[in-house]
């Protein structure tokens, strides 16, 4: 999740000053709180009315404030702030409602998901410390040993693929891989620029796997799927066609970049010494076993919500007692990982109580008593590639809480004019993870370059447009049947 940017500019010798474009964030944040103030009288008559007012669209207010302000650039949590002050401002609770506003926030799915991203950080962080994510990466590459250079490519896509489905976390998860496929992609002749290429198109395939990510998880739970109807309408064939187009640009990147002698040094190709103990490695299959169970139970039972909510204290559980970690050591360790992804828990709290304040504006009711008869006749396969679009260049920030903005705003519309489970899951996989590949640089794309020590920035923008041109084909083409 991205935090709030600064909102000065410090010169030597000079008094900080505010920024143009943060002054015009916060001029437009006071614009819609004042028009919330003077329209209130006007949306509560609404409320109180059949649903059919017209003064009910200043519902929406709250939400088009929010994406106005993420989209400038301003942090999700001081915009979500600003647009939950919007929407306290229209619907004026009393004390009773605002009690039971914030009771029903606690256990609102929007929530959960947040808990859910809070209790993955903490697996996470028990699987660094007891070393098993380490062996993971390890334990891949050795299942495709010195085959070739062709063959340890495909290796390190998968090390990449397998630690992020694991942490549920592309950036993070990479961080840890890098350091040991680093040294293996030096050996072998591959350059810094086509490592990063390896590194990311393998961690982007893993993360539309990932179980336990938070987006992938409200994606679920907006389309009303389980694990196996996600990965098989959407996930699966993103994940398919990422490394099936990279084993064909990967070469590419290699030659180009190797006439720019973009190599690594002799002590960066220097393997470091990792020691694995046998608690390591019985922890790691202990892990991988109840990794693979849980998802086969939630296949199975189409549990839902409450299948990471199980799995993953169970998962922190074993990994910790099946290493022989101090207790004190795995509280530490999860303790870390839980605390580092508290300001996401916040944010999504503060999602839900915003949420079921414009659930009581009624403002959808609105639109649809307004315009119900064009949404019936609209084709489904237009309507599903508008809001993908819009998902794809829309709100920023923490792809979980996009995902859920989205099927907040246009899910029962959706519904209204017939666009299915699996037609919804592909829409809302291209609008959360479509800006991963492009077209302007993201977060994931420079972490990675970071982590393989590239500084080769366009070529990865082309990495990202030629995995998102055959992606969007794809979804495109599968919508288009889904939807007939």
């Amino acid at each position: 999740m991205r935090v709030d940017t600064a909102p000065i500019t410090k010169q030597p010798g000079k008094k900080p000053r505010l920024r143009p474009t943060n002054i015009a964030r916060w001029v437009v944040a006071c614009a819609g709180l004042v028009t919330a103030v003077a329209v209130s009288p006007a949306v509560g008559a609404a409320i109180q009315g059949d649903g059919s007012d017209p003064a009910g669209l200043w519902g929406l207010l709250p939400i088009a404030l929010y994406a106005v302000l993420a989209i400038s650039g301003m942090g999700i949590l001081s915009a979500t702030l600003v647009a939950l002050a919007a929407a306290l401002f229209l619907s004026l609770p009393t004390a009773p409602e605002a009690a039971a506003i914030l009771v029903g926030s606690v256990t609102n799915q929007v929530t959960i998901i947040g808990l859910v991203i809070v209790l993955g950080a903490g697996l996470g962080g028990v699987l660094r410390e007891s070393g098993v994510a380490q062996m993971i990466v390890t334990g891949v590459l050795r299942l495709v040993g010195a085959r070739g250079p062709r063959t340890v490519a495909i290796g390190i896509m998968l090390s990449c693929l397998v630690l992020v489905v694991s942490l549920g976390t592309l950036a993070g998860a990479l961080a840890i891989a890098a350091p040991l496929l680093i040294p293996v992609a030096a050996r072998l002749g591959y350059t810094r620029t086509a490592t990063a290429a390896l590194m990311f198109i393998g961690g982007c395939a893993g993360l539309a796997l990932a179980p336990f990510a938070g987006s992938n998880v409200a994606i679920m739970q907006a389309a009303g799927v389980g694990y196996g109807e996600y990965v098989l309408y959407g996930a699966g064939p993103l994940a398919v066609v990422t490394l099936l187009v990279g084993m064909l640009w990967v070469p590419v990147v290699q030659r180009r970049s190797a006439k720019n002698e973009d190599w690594y040094s002799a002590t960066e190709a220097a393997e470091g010494n990792r020691v694995m103990t046998r608690s390591t490695r019985v922890a790691t299959l202990v892990f991988v076993v109840l990794l693979v169970a849980s998802v086969i139970f939630a296949v199975v039972t189409a549990i839902g919500l409450i299948f990471p909510l199980l799995a993953l204290p169970l998962l922190a559980i074993g990994v910790g007692f099946s290493s022989r970690m101090p207790l004190r050591r795995w509280l530490s360790a999860i303790g870390g990982g839980m605390w580092s992804m508290a300001g996401v828990f916040l944010l999504f709290w503060l999602l839900a109580v915003l949420f079921l304040i414009i659930d009581r504006l009624q403002p959808f009711d609105t639109v649809l008593a307004l315009l119900g008869p064009q949404l019936e006749s609209s084709s489904p396969f237009v309507f599903s590639l508008i809001i993908a679009l819009i998902g794809w260049v829309g709100v920023p920030g923490a792809t979980a809480a996009q995902v859920v903005l989205i099927d907040k705003v246009f899910g029962p519309l959706a519904t209204q004019i017939g666009v299915g489970a699996n037609s919804w899951v592909v829409v809302l996989l291209f609008a959360s993870k479509a800006d991963t590949y492009g077209p302007f640089p993201n977060p994931n794309m420079v972490s990675t370059m970071g982590l393989a020590h590239s500084t080769n920035l366009r070529t990865m923008l082309l990495t990202g447009w030629v995995l998102l041109v055959p992606v969007a084909l794809m979804y495109v083409a599968m919508l288009f049947f889904e939807t007939r």
